[in-house]
């Protein structure tokens, strides 16, 4: 969502609760009701619009402006660093201004309560307290909301966990925060109406601690309890354990910063409840009923994407473009030397030949296999270019002893893109190749020399062979499990490519 529609959104909503709350303040009026009991009570005269229409009045109306002030002027500012000092002083401003007029609004709507204190500056004192705890309060959760708004999905991006989850992730935990503040702040408004501390102090607690576990749930202990073929059992036990850790955790935060009454006990047994009760069977189910059919999908995307991917480039690798050029080369040299160069040069044609017209087709192959096809081609090229002195091709491919497996046709790309753009017959011009893995990573580096082509080359303003295709099979076949880095300066083309192989 566009953030001018959430900023809509956020003011048709906070308008429309503004709304309401007028329309209450005027039913009680009319029915001239309003807090009169207290008055009434205490033997002290009671006047609906004196002690409840225009004290209420004032108090929802200055918590309105003041949000919409700090939600769409003050904090935009500040998180963009307009204006720091003029923002801060004017949210300072409004801050004192509200607790001002919240005091003197109570005053008038709790009258009752001045004949409990001894005189009238001690109640003026405690008013003012009161007021002051309240508005400060408040207008923290404003203004954190509002800097959450602005910066919420850049800080979430910045944690590096969550980058490397679903694309989805950052997103909708920004979105559950904001409802989540968004109710706090309205349990915030209506705190000073209804005094229930423990309803509060739960809904501080529990929805942060259930949107911790939903979200762990959904994008790590679901899908590797599935990977490993393990059911919901396994996953409700497992998710019992984390609750009580959570809980512990709770505690020992609830208990630095609250002393005595029930609010704690009672606090932790409903989040605990929350958390095994809804949280974890509604993780399963979303993850059953949303995420399982996005894979799904995702496998037979990519599916058929490689399959495309396999086919295209098939395509671009059997044309005649190359078979000319082989054979010419493998005609030259026949003319050039003896026959023996030229029988091992249609060995590594056919070898070639064989392999894309196999193996290719095949979803992994053996690292050995591939780098076969690699060095034949190097081989041949290496043919056409030794008469040249001043073509340099170095390479250092390291042999492989190892199990690993991958996608045919994947490194061969940058390959062919060095000896097109980076071999030039009239030029001095280099091409260097290194290979080598560690453990189950395959590191892969390319550089060749750049030379301007004659503008009656047909490949001057063509792209290297396959060079889209093989980003597009990397983005594929090997998601997060890959790093491709291309650079091109005036003088030369690098490649790197690290790569996770199974």
């Amino acid at each position: 969502m566009k953030t001018k529609s959430i900023n809509q959104l956020e003011f048709w909503i906070s308008t429309t609760l503004y709304i309401l709350a007028l329309i209450g303040i005027c039913s009680q009026t009319a029915y001239g009701s309003g807090d009169s009991y207290h008055f009434t009570e205490n033997h002290i005269n009671y006047s609906v619009l004196q002690n409840y229409f225009f004290p209420e009045l004032f108090k929802i109306s200055i918590l309105y402006i003041s949000f919409l002030l700090f939600n769409f002027c003050f904090m935009p500012q500040l998180a963009a660093k307009n204006n720091i000092a003029l923002n801060i002083i004017l949210t300072l401003l409004i801050t004192s201004v509200s607790v001002i007029t919240w005091m003197v609004a109570n005053t008038y709507s709790q009258a009752y309560r001045l004949i409990q204190y001894d005189n009238l500056s001690d109640a003026y004192e405690r008013f003012f307290g009161e007021a002051f705890t309240y508005i400060f309060f408040l207008y923290f959760l404003f203004n954190v909301y509002a800097y959450f708004n602005e910066k919420g999905p850049e800080l979430l991006n910045k944690i590096r966990f969550l980058k490397n989850q679903h694309e989805n992730i950052v997103q909708e935990i920004f979105t559950a925060t904001r409802i989540w503040l968004i109710s706090l702040m309205v349990f915030g408004a209506v705190l000073s109406i209804t005094y229930d501390y423990e309803i509060f102090i739960f809904w501080l607690v529990a929805p942060p601690a259930n949107i911790i576990l939903g979200f762990y749930s959904i994008y790590f202990t679901i899908p590797m309890l599935r990977k490993n073929f393990k059911g919901f059992g396994r996953y409700f036990w497992g998710n019992v354990g984390l609750s009580t850790i959570i809980v512990l955790l709770l505690l020992l935060l609830l208990a630095a910063f609250m002393r005595g009454g029930d609010t704690i006990p009672v606090t932790l047994i409903l989040t605990a409840i929350s958390l095994i009760c809804i949280t974890t069977p509604l993780a399963w189910y979303i993850y059953k009923h949303k995420f399982e059919k996005l894979t799904e999908l995702q496998m037979l995307k990519t599916e058929l994407g490689k399959s495309d991917a396999n086919l295209n480039f098939l395509k671009s690798q059997i044309n005649p473009h190359f078979l000319f050029n082989a054979l010419n080369t493998l005609f030259g040299t026949a003319l050039q030397e003896n026959a023996e160069r030229t029988g091992e040069g249609i060995q590594k044609l056919g070898d070639m030949m064989r392999f894309m017209l196999q193996e290719n087709m095949q979803d992994k192959i053996a690292l050995t296999r591939e780098l076969d096809y690699l060095n034949n081609y190097i081989d041949l090229q290496k043919l056409r270019t030794s008469r040249s002195a001043d073509i340099r091709i170095d390479t250092q491919i390291e042999e492989q002893l190892n199990n690993l497996h991958i996608t045919p046709m994947l490194l061969i790309p940058f390959v062919e893109n060095a000896f097109k753009h980076g071999i030039s017959l009239q030029q001095p011009s280099y091409i260097k190749i290194t290979l080598q893995t560690k453990e189950s990573t395959l590191y892969f580096d390319i550089s060749n020399s750049i030379y301007i082509k004659a503008d009656n080359d047909p490949e001057k303003l063509k792209s290297g062979i396959g060079l889209e295709n093989v980003k597009q099979r990397l983005a594929l076949l090997y998601m997060g499990k890959h790093e491709l880095i291309i650079r091109e300066t005036a003088k030369e083309f690098f490649v790197h490519l690290t790569l996770q192989l199974d």
